[in-house]
């Protein structure tokens, strides 16, 4: 099979078998993976979110906690980078979140970029979901720093490999300073990043889809009708403000996001 035909319908569960196979030896290894798209196809994104459900699945039931959604390839400059043109999602982990340093022993090929997280006050399971329902769902914003990352060797991937892999997420980083949105407006966040000191990275809340409330919009829309809506106290991730920055042991990062205020992480 080649790597843009999608399995046959028949086919369809051993390709999600084998691609959950694939991610979770990755994982478990440490070693890299081949891309999944050889099983999945390059285009099916549907597809590539039964393998990306089945692993969240395996992870509830090992006993991990779901405590948001993570939003990525917003930034034209990070689809740039990783070649592709539409936004994916991703489920956040309890144990995904950092308080201290970040345990690079647990990443395989972490990157680490700047965004604004939303923390929801109200659910967002509506069938009218109008930005005025969307601005009115978020409790707080915060400065992050995510750490992306893949199980696919060498980032060699396309829609299909990203999704699959809940959307190259790694860990994240919250800022102290928490504003409702009466006081930040996060299209007109600027963000500007530094590892070791050495800026790497800039960018405003207005590359990320135009506005990161519209990334916000985009999530509830599509996690609602994928039967599994944003709820009250979940965190999200809007997706990065500008390109993301490889990391590795020792490394220090830190970014500044207007009147966000700083966030910083450093790699174990």
């Amino acid at each position: 099979m080649s790597a843009a035909t999608p399995p046959t319908t028949t086919g369809t569960a051993t390709a999600v078998e084998r691609a959950v196979h694939r991610l979770v030896e990755a994982a478990a290894t440490g070693e890299p993976c081949a891309p999944v798209r050889d099983l999945l196809g390059d285009s099916d994104v549907a597809l590539a979110y039964r393998v990306q459900r089945e692993l969240t699945d395996r992870r509830v039931r090992a006993g991990a906690r779901v405590v948001g959604r993570k939003i990525g390839l917003t930034a034209p400059a990070v689809q740039a980078q990783l070649g592709v043109d539409q936004p994916d999602f991703g489920t956040l982990f309890d144990d995904m979140r950092c308080d201290g340093p970040v345990p690079t022993a647990r990443l395989l090929q972490p990157k680490a970029e700047a965004e604004i997280a939303f923390v929801l006050a109200e659910d967002l399971d509506r069938d009218d979901l109008d930005a005025a329902t969307v601005r009115r769902a978020v409790g707080q914003c915060h400065a992050a720093i995510e750490i992306v990352d893949s199980r696919i060797r060498d980032w060699d991937i396309r829609i299909t490999d990203t999704v699959a892999d809940n959307a190259s997420s790694g860990m994240f980083v919250l800022g102290d300073r928490a504003l409702p949105l009466t006081r930040c407006e996060p299209a007109a966040v600027v963000m500007s990043m530094a590892k070791n000191g050495v800026p790497v990275s800039r960018g405003t809340g207005a590359d990320c889809l135009g506005d990161p409330l519209l990334a916000l919009a985009w999530l509830a829309a599509t996690a609602r009708a994928l039967g599994a809506p944003l709820r009250a106290g979940e965190v999200i991730l809007s997706g990065a403000l500008g390109p993301m920055v490889a990391v590795e042991p020792g490394a220090s990062v830190t970014a500044e996001l207007s009147t966000l205020g700083p966030v910083s992480a450093a790699f174990s």
